[in-house]
């Protein structure tokens, strides 16, 4: 008797690691006062930020999707170099966006950035809520349709009432997608009452720990998040032992059906 022949077994889940991280334009602090004292050559270029962001690169390369805040979008202080770009392509990873917010005339020019292994089938720009503009978010989506995958980026502001605005308006945009994740330096603790309100007006789920990641010499405040809705299983989030501005990278690794967020393109993580 002949055995019919069967197909590979198609996985029912896929596993992806993210990756957010506030990188101060490549500048290192170690300490308060290296915002005086350093002051001067945070808005100059120099070897030490692109030895900085080669370092920064080599992480990135373990990850599938990456969200970056305080990216340069090219100005003095980066010698007029897109750092998120330069990132995505030392670091080996095909796709790549960003979105300008607040620029100083040509001295600084702040950016949110995607880098990605997957491709994203849209990347949408929104300007967030704020008494003084420049704050914004970016909405990647990984598929379409019911099966997308959408993973928004963001810098919140410093005050309380203009979070809970931007909050407002990032629970609005994510509300339509079952498979989302909002990641990035929110600038306020999981348990804050704009994040309570965050967790009431959306699907996202509070963290079940808080991880701090500031500052990154020792960290005491959970000020970066990544979070998921209950349709995105969050295995575990971690901070990066490894300092590359004055937050500490924030990591997770979550499940998805495999059907959700589209295709990775081949290759092998670093």
């Amino acid at each position: 008797m002949t055995r019919a022949a069967t197909s590979p077994a198609v996985p029912a889940e896929r596993r992806l690691r993210l990756l957010s991280c506030n990188i101060l334009a490549g500048a290192s602090v170690q300490r308060y006062r290296q915002y005086v004292t350093r002051s001067i050559s945070a808005v100059l270029p120099g070897r030490s930020k692109m030895d900085n962001l080669d370092r920064l690169a080599e992480v990135l390369a373990q990850f599938d999707v990456i969200g970056l805040q305080e990216a340069d979008a090219g100005s003095l202080r980066s010698g007029f170099l897109n750092q998120t770009r330069y990132l995505a392509e030392t670091a080996g990873l095909p796709f790549w966006s960003h979105q300008p917010n607040r620029a100083m005339a040509r001295l600084a020019h702040s950016a949110n950035g995607l880098i990605s292994r997957l491709e994203p089938h849209a990347v949408l720009d929104y300007p967030l809520p704020s008494r003084i503009p420049g704050r914004g978010a970016l909405l990647a989506q990984f598929g379409q349709g019911e099966h997308a995958l959408a993973v928004m980026i963001a810098h919140l502001s410093l005050s309380a009432p203009a979070r809970a605005r931007q909050l407002g308006f990032i629970a609005e945009l994510l509300q339509d997608f079952p498979h989302a994740v909002l990641m990035g330096d929110l600038n306020t603790e999981p348990d804050s009452a704009e994040m309570r309100q965050l967790f009431a007006k959306s699907t996202l789920q509070p963290p079940a720990q808080a991880t701090p990641t500031f500052p990154s010499w020792k960290p005491r405040r959970a000020l970066d998040h990544i979070l998921t809705s209950p349709a995105v299983h969050l295995e575990k989030t971690w901070a990066l032992p490894q300092a590359f501005s004055d937050h500490l990278p924030l990591a997770a690794e979550i499940r998805l059906p495999a059907h959700v967020g589209g295709n990775p393109v081949p290759g092998r993580r670093q």
